[in-house]
């Protein structure tokens, strides 16, 4: 191990050097923005012929004489391409993540007696077509594609189309085939980065236009989305991998330094911390890190030393609790993990994470692949006012409101006083005693 693990301690920072620690390695988009400009373009006059090309140019895939869109039959293969224990192991995180989406699924219709004669509610329906994005890059990622495509069949979205990019032999990733079945989505599509987003926000001849697209990706994958914004909604984009780990000295020091790799090893663009009032803890931490590293491969063991190295990781030594707690409510990390064996005692304090996880058990893996709350989480601080990806971001609602005789008497004047003093007069009109005439049937209504 060559670099050394950042040790902060907070007593001796600044504010300013706090404030640069809760800092996140965002990339400028702008030169991301305009390399994509022409491939949105190009997708939006050529559809499916761009897509082809674009596979071939960005992700090296001949797809010559094959179609954009999975076929039943390589859906059907793709099962008897995996082992056992990996199927089984999907089957058993898509029932985790469909038990915990049904419960948020919202009432299809709630109504409420407001005041007598005043009935107020709303109904819930689903957004007719969606696209949801599985990256690929130097890896698959079947978990991300059971993470967005559950939720939007719980949903009760009509249209579904899962857009991932073709490996080199022109095919999907099995393992995504296969857990886009056990989501409920058949319609997959051969498409990825910015060219994906283009796709989905004009449709083509293979793939419909939609109302939303979800699921991470790289910089071009964001920098498509914000420039289409206005043709395809979608949540704020998921930025680099960020985590904050809060253990007492109730715990294993070693247990935490195996829990803080866990997303630090995703990029050096990650953010990891490990926030502690133990000195002793800190130094078991910094003292158990090699022995976990070298078992990890020369690519992830580098990515996470970069994390674990700067001012974007390593440990955090507070002066007391409340100052831990405040150091994790100001970050707002997508990940927060209490290690402790009183976790429930600290939970109250932490009020600003993405995903909150309790307890020795809990690792963060477990989380991300198969326990069922989403993994798709808001980063860079976005937890201040955002939540996870949910059924919620695939429907929408309308109110609805119901008013009687007896309702519209108690309303009626109050209302008509509200609208003169803003000076809207047909507001006011349409509740003044005219309405009432006009109800009954007199011809005169002044």
């Amino acid at each position: 191990m060559t670099k050394s693990i950042a040790l902060h301690k907070l007593a001796s920072y600044s504010p300013a050097q706090i404030a640069e620690l809760q800092r996140r390695t965002e990339d400028d988009l702008a030169p991301f923005m305009a390399a994509v400009a022409p491939v949105i373009e190009q997708v939006k006059q050529r559809g499916d012929a761009a897509l082809i090309d674009y596979a071939r140019q960005f992700d090296k895939a001949d797809l010559t004489g094959k179609s954009l869109l999975a076929s039943k039959q390589e859906i059907d293969a793709a099962f008897d391409k995996l082992d056992a224990e990996l199927i089984n192991a999907l089957e058993y995180a898509a029932d985790n993540i469909r038990r915990f989406h049904e419960k948020q699924k919202p009432p299809a219709d709630w109504r409420m007696e407001i005041r007598p004669g005043i009935e107020v509610g709303e109904r819930a329906f689903p957004i007719d077509k969606v696209a949801l994005y599985s990256p690929r890059g130097k890896g698959s990622f079947p978990s991300v594609t059971l993470m967005t495509a559950i939720p939007a069949v719980v949903a009760g979205v009509p249209e579904p189309v899962i857009l991932t990019p073709p490996g080199p032999d022109g095919d999907i990733d099995p393992a995504t085939l296969v857990a886009a079945r056990l989501a409920g989505v058949e319609k997959i599509a051969k498409a990825g980065g910015a060219q994906a987003v283009a796709a989905a926000a004009f449709g083509t001849e293979s793939i419909p236009k939609c109302r939303k697209i979800e699921g991470p990706g790289s910089p071009y994958f964001v920098a498509a989305k914000r420039l289409l914004a206005g043709d395809i909604g979608s949540r704020l984009p998921a930025g680099p991998s960020e985590v904050i780990i809060f253990a007492d000295d109730s715990v294993d020091a070693r247990l935490a330094a195996l829990d803080i790799l866990i997303e630090c090893e995703h990029g050096a663009d990650s953010s990891g911390f490990l926030v502690t009032c133990s000195e002793a803890l800190a130094k078991g931490v910094i003292d158990a890190l090699p022995e976990f590293l070298a078992d990890m491969s020369a690519e992830r063991q580098a990515y996470a030393l970069a994390v674990l190295s700067g001012m974007n990781g390593g440990i955090v030594l507070a002066e007391n609790e409340q100052q831990a707690y405040d150091f994790i409510n100001d970050y707002a990390p997508e990940h927060c993990q209490i290690l402790s064996r009183e976790a429930d005692r600290h939970l109250p304090f932490i009020q600003t994470a993405s995903e909150i996880l309790l307890g020795e058990y809990a690792a963060g893996s477990l989380a991300n692949y198969m326990m069922g709350p989403n993994c798709v989480l808001p980063t860079s601080g976005a937890a201040h006012a955002h939540a996870p990806l949910g059924v919620h971001d695939f429907m929408r609602t309308a109110s609805i409101g119901r008013v009687d005789a007896t309702g519209f008497a108690e309303m009626a004047p109050k209302t008509e006083i509200f609208a003169r003093y803003e000076g809207f007069d047909a507001h006011a009109n349409a509740v003044s005693p005219r309405r009432l005439a006009l109800i009954r049937g007199d011809r005169k209504t002044k």
